[in-house]
Parts: structure tokens; sequence; C-alpha cells
């Protein structure tokens, strides 16, 4: 204020001026500042929600199941095989032992198909959880690598619990005893869809023979009475 002058029109003028761009560049500054951080923040948010996604997409995975078997399957398809078999030789010479595999059946597959999901889970959350997170899907992980079952129980506890408190939810009571949980057993709907599929194109088929089948029906209608139109008019052509 000391070093306005109101002397003179031109001095106000001027002194009105430096007030107004002032106030001007105050106002740029904030609104960049407010922008930054806005974006800041909302980049933040996306970071935070697209983690709770999948880390709650690993929940799902790691601990869909309360019965049955809980444990993670490590082995390939490659390692189930049948207990050795000896088979002797035509001309008498020694026995050699051979290794029969197993034909892949519908009791493989789901272990394996549970065993893929598991994995990926594991890696996502070795790439989006926290510390304690990160060294229990470690641990999990070199289960799965030496070829040993694999529990996710303690897992699951640990994503349970930072899942809720990221999302501003009451803790679990104390007094509650929750079974223990393992990796979702994977619905086995493809084979009814795809006997779905050859029933729509078995009725298709008959729908379509049926068309068919119409067709020449009246196909011989229209040239049978044609034909008999045309006898007619011959016959009277001929008589007069």
């Amino acid at each position: 204020m000391r070093n306005l002058d109101f002397s003179s029109w031109h001095s106000i003028l001027v002194t009105l001026l430096g007030l107004a761009l002032f106030t001007l560049i105050s106002m740029g500054v904030r609104l960049v500042m407010m922008m930054t951080i806005q974006q800041r923040r909302e980049r933040a948010n996306r970071q935070i929600n697209e983690r709770l996604k999948t880390l709650i997409s690993a929940y799902k995975v790691l601990g869909g199941s309360f019965t049955g078997t809980l444990a993670v399957d490590p082995r390939h398809l490659r390692d189930l095989r049948a207990p050795p078999v000896e088979v002797a030789e035509p001309d008498g010479g020694e026995q050699e032992t051979v290794a029969l595999a197993v034909p892949g059946t519908d009791a493989s597959d789901r272990p394996r198909r549970i065993r893929d999901a598991v994995e990926a889970a594991l890696a996502d959350i070795i790439l989006l959880g926290t510390e304690e997170q990160v060294r229990l899907a470690e641990h999990a992980a070199r289960e799965l690598v030496a070829g040993r079952p694999v529990h996710t129980h303690d897992l699951v506890v640990s994503l349970r619990d930072f899942i809720r408190q990221a999302l501003d939810l009451a803790p679990i009571p104390a007094d509650l005893t929750i079974p223990m949980q393992g990796p979702t057993r994977p619905s086995g709907g493809g084979g009814r869809g795809k006997g779905g599929g050859s029933e729509g194109r078995r009725s298709g088929a008959r729908g379509g023979g049926g068309g068919m089948g119409g067709g020449m029906g009246g196909g011989g209608m229209g040239g049978g009475m044609g034909m008999g139109m045309g006898g007619d008019a011959d016959d009277s052509g001929h008589r007069s």
C-alpha cells in the first residue's frame, strides 16, 4: 500500500493496471497448481483402483473355495504318469520297464486349469501386492516350481485384510472362525455349450431340409397344374 500512488489520474490508472496484472498472474499460478494437483490425484486414484481391482480378482482366484481339495496341484500333464510296467521281451530277454502316460481326462484337466489360474494370480500379487503379500506369493511360487502342493490360505487372509482396509471397511470380528480357503474350482460348462451348439446345428439342418422339401413339393404342384392347363388347351384346340 505504501507504493500506491493516487495523486493523479495517470498514476491511479497505472496502479489499477498493476493490481489487475498482479491478480491475473496470481490466479493463473493458482489455477495451474490446482490442475497439477488434481491430475496427480486422479492418476493416484486410477492406480489405486486398478491395484484394488487386480488384487480383488486374485483374492477370488486364490480363496474361492471352502470345501474339497484346497491345495494347488503343481504337476503338469507330462508328470501324471502311471506306475512303471515291466514288459518282457518276446525272445525271452531281459524285462524292460516302461512308464505309461495317463491320457488327458477331465479329472486331470481341472487341476491344470486351477494351477494356471493360481500362477497368474501369484504373478499379479508379486507385481502389485504389499511386501508381506509379495513374500507369501514368492514362497508359493517357489513351492510350485519345486513340485510341492501349495496352500494359499495365508495369502488369502493377507489379501482380505488389505482390501477391507483399503475400502474403509470394518475388520472381520475376532470371534468369527472362517474356514480355510483354497483356489476357486473352474466350472465345467464347456461340454454343455458344445452340445447346445451341435443341437442348434442339427435343428437348423432339419429346418433347412424341411424347407427344401416344401419347395420341391410346391414346384411339383405348380408344374402339375401348368401341365394340366396346357393339356386342356391343346385338347380344346384339337376338337375345334
